[in-house]
């Protein structure tokens, strides 16, 4: 009895976990490529309750006779799949159809990853453009380096090709090649990008290197869509039912809590 109010305790803890990530991906729905999280159990070990042979010659029973101890979190995995494409009135904002990942400079000078494409220009030392996210960290191209714009060039007539080729119209309405791309990154395995808020993913051993799209052979290409924002991908009647499943687990592991301290109760007073 013992032993089932602890088990019952780390489904408790695990499925707090649940509710936890599963509220996340709900205050994340309206988030510009927000990627909807899944969190993954696992069981712990488990307690042998009967010896394997039950004769006398030591012959094995088929089945063993073992009892789990409970469960604990494995893993929270992020689910890369693509958010839908919503329309914009903006020219900065910007959408990634495919795999690709847009290339961030952060305040500390390391590379950083995003799929949300809301960025802006912000005016630089130089006193011309430079093109940033919300929190002014610098959009890299595809040489990762920052992408400007030249001095005397409105912003609204920078116009952005599906493959991420930069230009503008000047003032004689003729396209003007700015000679920079709009730098687009893969990954081997994205779930295993470490996230560290705003938007940020950064590199890890188990991502594997950033493969740059306009340098790397045999990938399937992303598309830029300029003029649109690429919304999570969280489903929202999907996440309510996990959340219904994931407060029933937990009032079931409460139940049992409360059912073992019953049992404990009752097998106190048979000595009374």
């Amino acid at each position: 009895m013992m032993r089932a109010l602890y088990t019952a305790a780390t489904g408790m803890i695990a499925q707090q976990s649940n509710v936890d990530n599963i509220s996340n991906n709900l205050s994340n729905v309206n988030t510009v490529g927000y990627k909807q999280e899944k969190m993954e159990f696992k069981s712990l070990l488990y307690q042998t309750i009967q010896t394997r042979t039950t004769s006398a010659n030591g012959e094995e029973k088929p089945i063993s006779a073992q009892v789990g101890l409970g469960t604990r979190v494995a893993s929270n995995t992020s689910i890369y799949t693509q958010g839908s494409l919503m329309a914009s009135e903006n020219a900065t904002d910007f959408a990634i159809s495919g795999d690709g990942f847009f290339a961030v400079r952060g305040a500390d000078g390391k590379t950083y990853y995003t799929r949300a494409g809301d960025f802006v220009w912000s005016v630089n030392a130089g006193g011309t453009l430079t093109l940033c996210t919300n929190e002014g960290y610098p959009v890299l191209d595809s040489n990762n380096q920052p992408i400007n714009l030249p001095a005397g060039i409105s912003a609204e007539k920078v116009i952005v090709s599906e493959n991420g080729k930069m230009g503008y119209t000047n003032a004689a309405g003729t396209y003007v090649d700015m000679n920079q791309t709009i730098g687009l990154f893969q990954f081997n395995n994205p779930s295993g990008l470490e996230k560290t808020g705003t938007n940020l993913l950064a590199v890890t051993p188990a991502s594997g290197n950033a493969m740059n799209e306009s340098t790397t052979a045999n990938l399937t290409k992303s598309k830029v869509l300029q003029k649109y924002l690429e919304g999570s991908n969280v489903q929202v009647a999907d996440e309510m039912v996990n959340l219904i499943i994931a407060q029933r687990a937990y009032q079931l592991n409460s139940k049992a809590i409360t059912t073992s301290d019953e049992m404990l109760e009752q097998a106190n007073n048979l000595k009374r």
